[in-house]
């Protein structure tokens, strides 16, 4: 079931033009890993995160083509993908392996941070032509590397709450749960942009190592918040 899945999947992105041919192999792998490690509910937690990429990429296209930011039409990459789905993959494969809650939760919290951070970057970029640098919060144009707008933060806060609710509504998370991920993607989307904002714009690090660095990191907070909260109980 998670191969027969994981192919259907991977041929509907591609010809949704989500991904690219590497990108379609990427994310079928990733589809595979959080399938087989934490079930049916992560594949809908990661399909929802699909349906709003592909929903904020095309909103406002023509505009983001005419300020130059606009995604391939081809769709993602392979890294773009694995930036975005690696540490989720793994979290599942782990919690398959060990069955800590832990390494559910964390994958449920890099999936809400890749949507946090995706929804956010595309539906800032339809409706503004200047953005706020996170650092020092003057207008940039819209595209910079650690550029945030009002408009695209509220949005991607509410994409990290699908995905919880999804994740909550399939069984992976409890509803005492659910606010986790969302926080921990929340703060991985503002630790994105800090990190584009400084080491990406000096070329330090591509886009998509930053995307990387910020899953693991809403991964690894949710983990530790997880673990906090049991060590109180005791």
């Amino acid at each position: 079931m998670a191969a027969a899945l994981t192919i259907c999947f991977a041929l509907l992105a591609r010809r949704l033009r989500g991904v690219n041919r590497s990108g379609a192999v990427a994310g079928g792998l990733a589809c595979f890993a959080l399938f087989t490690g934490a079930g049916p509910g992560a594949f809908a937690a990661l399909a929802a995160l699909f349906l709003m990429t592909w929903i904020s990429t095309r909103f406002g296209y023509r505009r983001k083509q005419e300020l130059g930011v606009a995604e391939r039409q081809e769709g993602r990459n392979a890294c773009q993908v694995l930036a975005n789905l690696a540490g989720a993959g793994l979290s599942g494969l782990l919690f398959g392996a060990t069955g800590n809650r832990g390494w559910l939760l964390a994958a449920v919290a890099a999936l809400a941070e890749a949507a946090t951070d995706t929804v956010a970057s595309e539906i800032g970029l339809s409706g503004n032509q200047h953005a706020r640098l996170i650092t020092t919060w003057k207008r940039v144009p819209a595209g910079i590397d650690g550029g945030i707008t009002t408009y695209g933060t509220l949005a991607g806060l509410g994409a990290g709450i699908v995905i919880s609710t999804v994740a909550a509504a399939s069984g992976l998370l409890t509803a005492v749960e659910m606010s986790i991920p969302v926080c921990a993607g929340f703060l991985g989307m503002l630790a994105d942009s800090l990190l584009g904002a400084t080491i990406q714009r000096r070329g330090w690090i591509s886009n998509e190592g930053v995307n990387f660095m910020a899953t693991l990191g809403a991964a690894a907070l949710a983990y530790t918040i997880l673990i906090l909260k049991e060590m109180m109980r005791i």
